[in-house]
C-alpha cells in the first residue's frame, strides 16, 4: 500500500484542519497515512482512527506591529526559536522514517510563508531523494485574496516554489463557481499537473459522540436559529450583535437560539458574551461541538461567517442560511457574494450589526418563502476526486519505474 505524509498547519481558524481531515477520510480506503498536524488541538475533533497522526509543537498567529502576522507558541513552555528547532527535526526525522510515496502540503506555498524555516528543509530533503517522493499541494478555492504592493513578488515566489518542487496542485473548487486565476493571476506560468477536485464537504464524525446538551438540542422540537463562527478568533461582533438582538426576536419569535462560538475565542471575550447572555432564555452559549453538520440539519436558520467549511456545510445540509463575511481579506466576501447572487445565502452588511435592524433581518429572511435554488450543479466530490487523482498520480509513477527496467 504506497503512502502519504499530509502537512497541515492552521495559524488563525481551524477550516484548514476540517478540509485536510475530510480529505483523510478518503485517502485511508487506499493508502497509509500520516498526518502532521502543527496547530492548537481542538478538544472533541476527531481524525480518522486508521490515520497515524503526529502533533508537532502547537503554533498560530497574531497580528503585530502594524498589522504583520507574527508565530506565537501555544504552550508557552518552550520559546519560539525552541519549538522551531524542535518542529523541523520532528519533520524531517518523521520523513525519514515513514518514507512517504506522496508528501502533501496544505495551502503552502500559496500561503504559510511563516513557516518557510520548517518547509523548506523538508522540500529540500525530498529533492535529495532524488523526487522519489511524489510532492502535492492542496488547496482552497480562493488565495491571495488581500491586495497587496508586493502582490507580483509574492506569485513570482510562488510559482518558483511550485516549479522546482511540485509535482502536482489540486484545487478544492469547481470551476464553474470559482476559477484559480480569479484571485492567482499566474496560472499558465506554473509548470506542474493542475487539476479542479470540486469542494470537499464536511462528513459527520466516524464515531459520533453526542452530549446530553447535543441530545437535548437536536431532540428539540422548538425551532431553531444556530449561529457559529467557526474557530472563534474572528466573527466576535457578529456574536455581540445576536446575543442583543435576544430579546427583540423572543418577544416576536418562538425559537432558540443555539451560539457556537468556536474553540479558538479568547476567554475574556467568552466570559464578556456569557455575562451578556445571562438571563436569556431563549439563548444556549456553547464554544463548540463536532456535530455541527447535526445542528445545520436542524436548524430553521444558520447565521455565520462566510468560510470555506461552513459554505460546504450550508450547500451539503441545504439549510436557510445568513452569513457575514470576515472582512480580513477578500475571501469570504468573494464567496459570499458568489453564493448570494446564486439565491444559495444572504450576506449580512456591517451595518446591519445593529441589534434592531439584526432582528427584522431575521424575521424577514425566517418569514419569505424559500427559494426554489439548484445546488446540484455545484461539484462537492472534492474528498473522493482528490484520492483518485492522488492514486493516479502514484500508479504512473509505478508505471514509469516498470518501463525504465
Amino acid at each position: 500500500m504506497k503512502k502519504i505524509m499530509f502537512y497541515c498547519q492552521y495559524l488563525l481558524g481551524m477550516g484548514h484542519l476540517v478540509r485536510s481531515t475530510e480529505i483523510l477520510r478518503s485517502l485511508v480506503k487506499d493508502f497509509q497515512v500520516c498526518f502532521i498536524n502543527g496547530g492548537q488541538i481542538v478538544q472533541g475533533f476527531e481524525i480518522p482512527p486508521a490515520v497515524k497522526a503526529l502533533n508537532l509543537p502547537a503554533l498560530r498567529s497574531e497580528s503585530g506591529a502594524q498589522g504583520v502576522q507574527e508565530l506565537k507558541v501555544v504552550d508557552s513552555s518552550h520559546s519560539l526559536e525552541e519549538v522551531q528547532e524542535i518542529r523541523k527535526n520532528q519533520l524531517l526525522t518523521t520523513f525519514k522514517q515513514f518514507e512517504p510515496d506522496c508528501l502533501i502540503t496544505e495551502f503552502f506555498p500559496f500561503g504559510r510563508s511563516l513557516l518557510l524555516f520548517e518547509l523548506m528543509p523538508l522540500l529540500k530533503q525530498v529533492q535529495s531523494t532524488g523526487r522519489s517522493t511524489k510532492v502535492v499541494c492542496s488547496l482552497r478555492d480562493i488565495v491571495l485574496a488581500k491586495s497587496k504592493p508586493d502582490r507580483a513578488q509574492q506569485e513570482e515566489t510562488i510559482c518558483k516554489l511550485m516549479n522546482q518542487y511540485f509535482d502536482m496542485l489540486l484545487v478544492h473548487s469547481d470551476p464553474k463557481l470559482q476559477r484559480l486565476e480569479e484571485s492567482f493571476s499566474r496560472v499558465k506560468d506554473l509548470t506542474c499537473e493542475v487539476h479542479y477536485t470540486g469542494y470537499v464537504v464536511q462528513s459527520p464524525p466516524d464515531n459520533l459522540i453526542a452530549t446530553d446538551e447535543d441530545i437535548a438540542s437536536l431532540n428539540s422540537r422548538e425551532p431553531m436559529i444556530l449561529v457559529s463562527v467557526g474557530g472563534g478568533r474572528l466573527g466576535h461582533e457578529l456574536l455581540e450583535c445576536m446575543v442583543e438582538a435576544a430579546p427583540i426576536l423572543e418577544r416576536v419569535l418562538p425559537h432558540r437560539l443555539q451560539i457556537f462560538t468556536g474553540p479558538f475565542m479568547p476567554e475574556e471575550k467568552f466570559l464578556q458574551l456569557q455575562k451578556k447572555a445571562v438571563g436569556r432564555t431563549n439563548i444556549t452559549l456553547r464554544r463548540y461541538t463536532p456535530n455541527l453538520l447535526a445542528y445545520m440539519e436542524k436548524a430553521d436558520l444558520s447565521i455565520s461567517l462566510a468560510g470555506y467549511n461552513t459554505i460546504m456545510n450550508i450547500l451539503r445540509t441545504r439549510v436557510r442560511a445568513m452569513v457575514f463575511p470576515s472582512n480580513k481579506d477578500r475571501e469570504q466576501p468573494t464567496r459570499a457574494e458568489k453564493l448570494e447572487q446564486l439565491g444559495i445565502v444572504e450576506v449580512i452588511r456591517p451595518h446591519e450589526l445593529e441589534p434592531n435592524h439584526f432582528a427584522r433581518k431575521i424575521i424577514t429572511c425566517l418569514n419569505q418563502k424559500t427559494a426554489a435554488v439548484s445546488f446540484d450543479f455545484i461539484d462537492l466530490s472534492g474528498a473522493y476526486k482528490t484520492a483518485n487523482l492522488l492514486k493516479e498520480l502514484l500508479q504512473r509513477q509505478v508505471c514509469a519505474v516498470y518501463s525504465s527496467v
